[in-house]
C-alpha cells in the first residue's frame, strides 16, 4: 500500500501544476491597451491587451518574442454584427442595442448557445496562444438589455467564463462589474476598469489588490474636464496600487500615459524596428466603455497536506 504514495504524490503535483498554470499578474504590471489600428509593438511594457479577432498570430508571436504577455479582448455580453461568428447567435438571444454603439446588442447570457459561442472564442484564444482574455460587457444585468437578467444570472455567466478560461490555462480579468467585485474576486485573476476616477468608485476595486492581483484601468482624454490631467488623477490610483492609463476612446496606440511613470519618462516606444503591420481591424465601432472557484492554487499551499500523506 505504501508503494502507492509516490504515484499519488505525482498525481497531486500534476493537478496542482495545472491549476496554477495560467498567468496571474500582480500590481505594478505595466501594460498597453490597443484595440484599433496597426499595433505599435515597441512599447516597453509587460503586457499588451489586443483584439482577439482582428490581430494576427504573427503579431502575438512577435509580442511573445519580445517578452510581452498578451491578453486578447472579446465581448462576452454583447453581439457585434461584424464578428466572424455573428451568424451563430440565435435571434432569440439578441436584445436591445447598446446605446451609442451601432451594430452592437446585448446578449441573453442565460442562453446555452451564447455560452457555447463564448467557449469557442476561448478555444480561439488558446489556439492563438493568448496568455489571458478580457471579456467585455459582463455587467448586462445593470443595463437595459431587453432581458430580465438578475445579479445571480450575471454571477453564473461570469463564473462560467472564468472556469472555462482557467480550463484552457488562460488568465482572465473582470471587466468593470464593480457591484460584484466582492463576489467574483476569488474567481478572476485581475481586474480591468474604465473611468473609476471619473465616477469616484476606485475603492471598490481594492479587494483585488488585497489579494495581490493587478488592477488595470483607464481614464479617457475626452473626459479630462472631469478627471483632471494625469498629474492630477494619477496620485489617487497610484496610492491604491493600480496600474492606470490615460488613453482616448478609440484605443489606438497613442495617446498613452502610464500613471506609475507620471513625473518621470513614461514607457514610450523604444528604438526598434518599425511596428509590424497586422491586419487592419474590421470597420467597426471601438469596444464600448461600460457605465457605471478561486484563482489557481500554488504548489507551496499544498505541500503540508502532501507531506502528511507520505508520513
Amino acid at each position: 500500500m505504501k508503494n502507492l504514495f509516490p504515484a499519488l504524490l505525482l498525481c497531486l503535483l500534476a493537478v496542482v501544476a495545472c491549476d496554477a498554470a495560467h498567468w496571474e499578474p500582480e500590481p505594478n504590471t505595466s501594460w498597453q491597451w490597443q484595440l484599433q489600428g496597426t499595433v505599435d509593438t515597441s512599447f516597453d511594457v509587460d503586457m499588451y491587451d489586443i483584439d482577439l479577432f482582428d490581430f494576427s498570430q504573427a503579431l502575438i508571436d512577435e509580442l511573445h518574442a519580445a517578452g510581452r504577455k498578451v491578453v486578447c479582448y472579446f465581448s462576452a455580453g454583447s453581439y457585434e454584427e461584424w464578428r466572424p461568428d455573428a451568424d451563430e447567435f440565435p435571434a432569440s438571444a439578441l436584445g436591445n442595442a447598446l446605446d451609442g454603439w451601432p451594430g452592437e446588442r446585448w446578449l441573453d447570457i442565460r442562453n446555452s448557445q451564447v455560452r457555447s459561442i463564448m467557449s469557442d472564442r476561448l478555444d480561439l484564444a488558446q489556439s492563438k496562444q493568448c496568455d489571458g482574455v478580457e471579456p467585455d460587457n459582463v455587467d448586462g444585468y445593470t443595463n437595459d438589455s431587453g432581458f430580465p437578467l438578475t445579479g445571480a444570472d450575471q454571477l453564473s455567466f461570469n463564473r462560467f467564463l472564468a472556469s472555462e478560461a482557467h480550463a484552457r490555462d488562460l488568465s482572465i480579468g473582470l471587466k468593470n462589474d464593480l457591484d460584484q467585485v466582492l463576489d467574483l474576486v476569488d474567481d478572476f485573476d485581475w481586474a480591468l476598469n474604465e473611468q473609476c476616477v471619473q465616477f469616484d468608485e476606485c475603492e471598490l476595486l481594492s479587494p483585488f489588490v488585497q489579494q495581490n492581483k493587478a488592477v488595470f484601468g483607464v481614464e479617457y482624454v475626452e473626459e479630462q474636464s472631469e478627471t483632471g490631467t494625469p498629474a492630477q488623477f494619477c496620485p489617487e490610483v497610484n496610492a491604491l496600487n493600480f496600474d492606470w492609463l490615460q488613453k482616448d476612446y478609440d484605443l489606438t496606440a497613442t495617446p498613452y500615459v502610464y500613471c506609475r511613470n507620471v513625473g518621470s519618462p513614461s514607457p514610450s516606444p523604444s528604438p526598434s524596428p518599425s511596428p509590424s503591420p497586422s491586419p487592419s481591424p474590421s470597420p467597426s465601432p471601438s469596444p464600448s466603455p461600460s457605465p457605471p472557484a478561486s484563482s489557481g492554487s500554488t504548489l507551496v499551499s499544498h505541500l503540508p497536506w502532501i507531506s502528511g500523506l507520505l508520513a
